[in-house]
């Protein structure tokens, strides 16, 4: 279960405040409350919610409509719902045309409201620095390769923490594109080798005859070609930290060369006379099973047993799809810097499908798919269309067509009494709203007709 952000709640009814206080403590909210006009836009300004759960005690939403205006007025789109115990059709009607995210009316299923309450916070998380104010999402450069609020993001970065004080080598594993280098990088950050160098070496593409030179270096004169002294990367970094990046892929000549290294704690150019002492702290990093290579003596044990001492696991995505809305925000605005667009986010149907979406190449897929999305993008929000073909679901223009025939089947059936087909439908009166007008459905574009007047209207919608 996620746990929800600071969430300001302005209901006065005593038990309806009591019924929607209660589970937002049980997942984790900080809840912020306030009664007055002048109290709720304090409580704004001064502790910026991530959401407003509001009540308008009177049927036509004097009072609260003013303050959804002037909240709206200090930040466009942050989430307001609104819940009423004596609502009206020109409530409803007004709350839509405010822009609110979701309209209650007693009697309504908590649970609906509750999952309303979800769909606003995804949605903000999911928003740019530039839609949203910058006191709510935390700064994304500060340390761009832990995005992240989930258990498990916090966890890590905890750990990392740990790592980074003390000097021992570590080893960070983890399926391909969860970011094992970036965690490498941050541990070198945060420690006290931070001023000295940081060298990464792929292990995959060094050639076993190039090692030593690659590695050690030579003086002038040791071969061919050897016109002046090269000090080598391990020495280029003493003081400093080395990322052996795919650790698993090195050869077992590479092993043995780099165990002598660990054990001397020196060096030996090509040429040289005498091994020159280095300082290095290592941090090696693979996506594959060490423990079954070093089964399998593909891995050398000693090596392994050097190298394993702080063991970092990064999950893949699909473990911490809470990751996901704030990843994709991240993204988002790193691609809008860069190539001068304003994409505002991702509409709810297309983040609900990159949140279910299982993600096998991780943390770089998802940035992949935000930068092929820049290739022809949308005026202002990402829907499901402009998304990747490898992501987007075969048909999902069926899908969409296939809800406005429902919505209209509901209406008609109905004989468009709104409250009785929005509950028909188990949604809420302003998602009821929201899809009329996202599928520009209007009563007087229809027939309030029956039987088969009724179905030969919602067969035509199918070749639209």
């Amino acid at each position: 279960m996620m746990t929800w952000p600071a969430i300001l709640l302005a209901v006065q009814s005593n038990d309806l405040h009591q019924q929607i206080k209660r589970p937002l403590l049980v997942h984790g909210a900080k809840v912020l409350e306030a009664s007055s006009h002048h109290a709720i836009l304090e409580c704004f300004e001064a502790h910026s919610p991530r959401l407003l759960i509001l009540e308008s005690p009177r049927d036509d939403g004097t009072g609260a409509l003013e303050i959804v205006a002037q909240i709206r007025n200090r930040d466009r789109r942050f989430p307001i719902i609104l819940v009423t115990c004596q609502g009206s059709e020109a409530l409803a009607v007004a709350a839509l045309r405010s822009g609110l995210k979701d309209y209650f009316q007693q009697p309504f299923l908590f649970q609906d409201l509750f999952a309303a309450v979800n769909r606003c916070i995804i949605d903000r998380a999911s928003q740019p620095l530039s839609t949203a104010r910058r006191s709510i999402v935390p700064c994304l450069a500060e340390r761009p390769e832990l995005i992240g609020e989930s258990f498990h993001t916090q966890r890590i970065k905890s750990y990392l923490l740990k790592v980074a004080v003390v000097d021992s080598h570590a080893l960070v594993t983890g399926e391909t594109g969860t970011g094992k280098e970036l965690a490498a990088r941050f541990i070198h950050q945060q420690s006290a080798r931070r001023d000295k160098a940081l060298v990464a070496i792929n292990c995959a593409a060094l050639p076993d005859g190039l090692i030593e030179s690659e590695l050690f270096g030579y003086e002038k004169g040791a071969f061919t070609g050897a016109h002046a002294t090269y000090a080598g990367k391990l020495k280029l970094a003493d003081g400093g930290t080395v990322i052996f990046d795919e650790i698993g892929d090195m050869s077992p000549y590479a092993q043995a060369k780099i165990l002598r290294v660990i054990e001397s704690k020196e060096v030996c150019p090509l040429g040289g006379k005498r091994g020159v002492p280095l300082d290095i702290r290592i941090i090696a990093a693979t996506n594959q099973d060490l423990d079954r290579l070093v089964a399998d003596k593909r891995f050398r044990k000693d090596l392994y047993y050097r190298l394993n001492i702080a063991r970092v696991h990064l999950p893949p995505l699909r473990e911490r799809k809470e990751d996901i809305p704030r990843l994709l925000a991240y993204y988002l605005e790193e691609f809008n810097a860069r190539q001068g667009r304003r994409l505002q986010g991702f509409t709810d149907e297309a983040l609900e499908l990159l949140l279910h979406y299982d993600w096998p190449g991780n943390i770089r897929e998802l940035k992949n798919v935000v930068e092929a999305i820049f290739i022809d993008p949308p005026l202002e929000r990402i829907a499901i269309k402009d998304l990747p073909e490898p992501i987007r679901p075969q048909g999902h223009r069926s899908v969409v067509l296939t809800e406005r025939e429902l919505l209209l089947s509901a209406l008609c059936s109905m004989n468009w009494n709104k409250s009785k087909a929005a509950e028909q439908l188990h949604w809420s009166r302003m998602t009821l709203y929201r899809k009329m007008a996202k599928y520009h459905i209007l009563e007087s574009h229809f027939a309030r007709a029956s039987g088969e007047a009724q179905a030969e209207s919602v067969t035509s919608l199918r070749s639209v």
